[in-house]
């Protein structure tokens, strides 16, 4: 015979510090019914559950029901995205006003095909190609690269939608409620759409960090630069690079003469060539051992080096209006390897800070993408970041809206020391 378990259940009452910290955003909420269930379920996501979804959240928390929490991520008449921009609004009266925007994605396996954009795509959390959703996240983090626990939080999130799996298919868009002004969209594509959001929400960031599968990308660079958004970006070893003085030559240089023969020549571009090229090329002498920041393990240190040059696309053997060819401004490239004696690959970075930018802060933010990651692993372990169960887009948007706000409470929370964001984990409000 099988005897149910009880499940321990939070408080009906809400704790005090959530109902104060909700309450600014209590007017995005048309019903009373619906400001209660919005307290109702940022408290299950901030309870130890093990798993947090509309079904565990009502079981573990007094006072709503499954059918209610349902009712506020799919029908209750609010915009996730008002949520997002009250929310970021209220955090930046309280962070530095100095700030770096970090941009990433995620992924959360699932077991179905039905769940809104889920596809068989390369999995980040398992290392491979798996069924699972993926998301494209703006995270705010304060510009103090060399410290263990600068503030950050997360600005704004949206999902990948899988172009023929999804996005081309009428049917599956329409049984996951997804937007008709929703289409098909590379993850650096939205990486770009939520700069301007960040633009927009006027969140004070001086550049952009990411890592390389937006980096790699020229048209996510070029709409950077476009922007006037400096950025620090890990790259490929065939990340392609040109020379400031050769560029120079190549432009007084000019178009050849035409000797009245054949095609016309055409003015030519300086040769391209890949960063690890240009790295290897740099004697030994150059490298420098940096240090940046101390971390759990102890000093974070690397052998580093950056040299000037402009990033670049096209051969040389093609003309300098082709299509293929493009010199940006000039920048930063920087290499980087493990300490003498220590094992490891070299990576390497693209950068349009200016000239006069030190080596030092170079090394530092190219490696401040570390809290995003923190931010990942904290909302997935702490707040059910990839927890949601149902099948819809405006579901799916809704629970990752109210995450990031449990998250945000979480940062600003006083219980909440600079020590324990250092140390990447969080005390649960309730205990079930």
């Amino acid at each position: 015979m099988n005897v149910p378990i009880a499940v321990p259940r939070a408080s009906s009452d809400p704790l005090p510090e959530i109902a104060t910290f909700l309450e600014p955003f209590a007017p995005l909420f048309r019903r009373v019914q619906s400001r209660h269930s919005l307290e109702r379920y940022v408290t299950g996501l901030l309870t130890d559950l093990g798993r947090k979804n509309c079904d565990t959240i009502s079981a573990a928390v007094a006072g709503t029901s499954t059918e209610r929490l349902q009712h506020l991520l799919t029908d209750a008449e609010w915009d996730p995205l008002e949520l997002d921009a009250a929310r970021v609004r209220s955090l930046l009266q309280k962070s530095p006003k100095d700030a770096i925007l970090l941009l990433d994605d995620t992924s959360f396996p699932k077991k179905g095909n039905r769940s809104v954009g889920v596809a068989r795509q390369y999995c980040g959390e398992l290392g491979k190609r798996a069924n699972c959703q993926v998301v494209v996240s703006a995270h705010y983090v304060a510009d103090e690269p060399e410290s263990r626990a600068p503030l950050h939080w997360p600005v704004s999130t949206r999902l990948y939608l899988p172009e023929e799996e999804w996005a081309n298919d009428p049917g599956r868009r329409e049984r996951a409620h997804v937007p008709e002004e929703v289409g098909f969209e590379t993850k650096p594509q939205i990486a770009l759409s939520l700069v301007e959001r960040a633009l927009e929400w006027e969140v004070p960031f001086g550049l952009v960090v990411a890592d390389s599968g937006y980096g790699d990308n020229p048209g996510f660079l070029k709409g950077l630069e476009e922007r006037k958004v400096s950025y620090v970006c890990a790259v490929g070893s065939t990340f392609g690079v040109r020379l400031p003085e050769e560029v120079v030559a190549a432009e007084e240089a000019g178009t050849p003469p035409y000797k009245g023969r054949g095609q016309p020549p055409k003015e030519r571009p300086a040769p391209l060539y890949t960063a690890k090229e240009m790295i290897e090329s740099v004697p030994e002498e150059a490298w420098r051992t940096l240090s940046w920041r101390e971390g759990t393990k102890g000093t974070l240190s690397k052998r580093v080096v950056a040299l000037r040059a402009h990033r670049g696309t096209g051969s040389p053997h093609h003309s300098t209006t082709h299509r293929l060819v493009s010199t940006a401004e000039e920048g930063w490239l920087i290499g980087e390897r493990p300490p003498a004696g220590v094992e490891g690959e070299t990576k390497y970075y693209y950068s349009t800070l200016p000239a006069n930018t030190t080596l030092a802060r170079l090394t530092a933010l190219a490696h401040s993408r570390w809290s995003i990651e923190q931010f990942y692993e904290d909302a997935k372990g702490e707040c059910g970041l990839g927890d949601y169960q149902g099948r819809r887009w405006d579901g799916l948007h809704r629970h990752l809206a109210l995450v990031m706000l449990a998250y945000s409470f979480l940062m600003l929370h006083s219980s909440v020391t600079s020590e324990e964001r250092a140390g990447g984990s969080f005390s649960p409000l309730y205990e079930t």
